[in-house]
């Protein structure tokens, strides 16, 4: 759409600013008298509360509120951009005033919250008012059933979108594909069931996975520059066999998106390798890091780090930037590491809860493992030793009984609890040895819970659900639904945090309390996470000319002690939904996203 038509439209949702911004001599006037609009607005609002459904009420009230904060002077200083200036320069056709990158985005931003002041928002239509609001008794319920049904079914038929691995049709297409794995690498199915095999064959090149399924040519120009580069990069026989042998992506794109590099992830990781300025500790890892192996930013719990590899590479990994490479050798760090790591834990009696995780734990030998959660229960004010681990969901064959046993002599109910902490990503990753290998721990009196990475690849409408539903199936707590990481190289992961918002309350509430026990978080660098349901802990402060959303995040402690925000910009709304037309979504479908701040 060309600009002069995106600026009539954008008039066209509130003519009133576009007349009092066209009578304002300078920006400061603009801003004063804009204010004193909104302000205006909000009392008209108060006055007609009466004859406003209070879910108009609510979403009028925000949009004032959304609108004064990003034209405001502390957000212009905070994001470096100017809302104001920028809405007064297209009112007075200045071009000098107006950013010369202004895009469909930002416009479509500021077009909702023109709507949205307004009440006219368009998400609560009158015809919508559900009968059963105007009666009472066992009629009542009996039309409030019928509606919920139609919800409930709603759910059904976004679930069914996607398939599982525990389907019959594509566990048999996944034993083809295991038997020619096997075939290539001259195995039987001993060896298959073998974690020592599985890690022997890792599929570490293009020219040895493109014998196995097909590669399209970016897939293999990326997976080949970065071997080329030295940038870490391996898959497991056994997750290999989860990928379709077809290249389109119809059903397994979260499964090879999470291991085959997109280029501009390879691109940007190369341009980057000697920029001294450059990190991709995004977390600040280093910053909360007291001795080395150890990470802390909450009082009670701190990570320990004792194995810098893991069995496969996952693209958008949080610690991508210290892993070699996938089953590196030299991940086991010297043992004097580990001691005074372990040391920091008896020293610091604050500390009942320790994350042991990497890399991946669970692909260390069995005695290594036993010798770490035994030093850490020796230490008597651990309560609570997690694992973290995505063992489960690419080499669930390393979940043997021998090591569920050992693990399990340290689960001591009333004293001290283990609990396995894993990465489901879709349910296409679930299948029956990731279920075998669950119900393992689960039958040995351990927990276990899921984090999931909400990423463009399991974001369409109930994908997610999909997933939290078959993981209490098999055994698993959904736990936390992370916030793709504002890292720039895994940009083509990112989603926009009010599709996060979207999806907690129009699809996973539609489900149980169980299956959507899970809390939605952004994890903020160096401060740690941000619960997205709570709007309190952070606050949309500008737009920038692309479209993207500028947010102040408030430190978990902000009640109890005087700590810094945090200021992140977020991906574009607008090239998300265009972004989801390539596999086939209808924009319209997720139209309320611009209303969750």
């Amino acid at each position: 759409m060309l600009l002069n038509e995106q600026i009539i439209r954008l008039w066209e949702c509130n003519p009133d600013i576009y007349d009092l911004l066209r009578r304002c001599s300078n920006v400061i006037d603009a801003r004063i008298k804009l204010n004193k609009y909104l302000a205006k607005q909000h009392d008209e609002i108060e006055r007609r509360h009466e004859w406003l459904h209070p879910l108009d009420y609510d979403l009028m009230c925000k949009c004032l509120v959304v609108l004064q904060t990003i034209t405001g002077d502390r957000s212009d200083h905070l994001s470096n951009f100017s809302v104001m200036k920028t809405l007064w320069g297209l009112a007075q056709n200045l071009d000098s005033e107006i950013a010369t990158d202004l895009s469909e985005g930002f416009f479509e931003e500021i077009r909702h919250l023109f709507l949205g002041i307004r009440g006219s928002s368009g998400l609560y239509e009158r015809s919508q008012l559900p009968l059963y609001q105007s009666m009472s008794g066992r009629d009542a319920a009996f039309l409030r059933s019928k509606d919920l049904e139609h919800k409930a079914q709603l759910v059904r038929e976004g679930v069914n979108r996607y398939p599982s691995g525990l389907q019959k049709d594509v566990a048999l297409r996944r034993a083809e594909n295991k038997q020619n794995i096997l075939d290539y690498f001259h195995g039987n199915e001993q060896d298959w069931h073998n974690h020592v095999w599985q890690l022997k064959h890792i599929i570490r090149d293009a020219k040895t996975l493109s014998c196995l399924i097909e590669l399209t040519d970016e897939e293999r120009k990326a997976i080949e520059l970065a071997r080329e580069y030295h940038l870490p990069f391996g898959i497991t026989p056994y997750y290999v066999s989860l990928m379709d042998r077809e290249p389109s992506r119809n059903n397994d794109h979260a499964v090879r998106a999470q291991v085959i590099p997109p280029m501009s992830y390879v691109e940007h990781m190369i341009h980057n390798r000697n920029n001294i300025e450059y990190s991709s500790d995004f977390m600040l890892e280093q910053d909360t890091s007291p001795v080395d192996l150890v990470t802390r930013r909450y009082p009670n719990i701190a990570i320990l780090k004792p194995y810098n590899t893991c069995s496969q590479i996952c693209v958008y990994c949080q610690r991508n930037w210290e892993i070699d490479d996938a089953y590196a050798k030299k991940a086991l760090p010297p043992k004097e590491k580990i001691t005074r790591a372990l040391k920091f834990f008896e020293q610091n009696p604050g500390l009942d809860e320790v994350l042991v995780t990497g890399g991946d734990p669970l692909v260390m030998k069995d005695d290594r493992i036993i010798e770490i959660l035994d030093r850490l229960a020796q230490i008597e004010h651990i309560q609570r030793i997690r694992i973290g681990s995505r063992t489960p969901v690419v080499l669930p064959m390393r979940i043997t009984q021998e090591l569920v046993g050992r693990i399990a002599a340290y689960h001591v109910p009333g004293q001290r609890e283990i609990a396995i902490v894993t990465h489901f990503e879709h349910v296409y990753e679930i299948t029956e040895d990731a279920l075998i290998a669950v119900q393992k721990f689960r039958l040995a009196g351990m927990s276990l819970y899921n984090q999931m990475v909400f990423t463009f690849e399991n974001s369409r409408r109930f994908e997610a659900v999909a997933l939290r539903k078959l993981l209490r199936l098999i055994g698993i707590d959904p736990y936390y639904t992370f916030n793709t990481k504002g890292k720039e190289e895994t940009n083509e992961y990112r989603v926009p945090i009010a599709r996060l918002e979207q999806e907690m309350v129009e699809e996973a509430r539609l489900t149980s309390g169980l299956v959507r026990a899970d809390a939605a978080v952004y994890n903020v660098p160096r401060l740690g996470k941000n619960y997205l349901r709570a709007q309190q802990q952070h606050r949309l402060i500008s737009i920038l000319p692309d479209g993207r959303r500028v947010y102040e995040f408030l430190p978990w402690e902000s009640r109890i002690s005087l700590v810094d925000t945090y200021i992140d910009t977020d991906v574009s709304i607008h090239e998300y939904l265009e972004k989801l037309k390539t596999r086939g979504e209808n924009p319209h479908n997720y139209e309320s996203i611009y209303y969750y701040f």
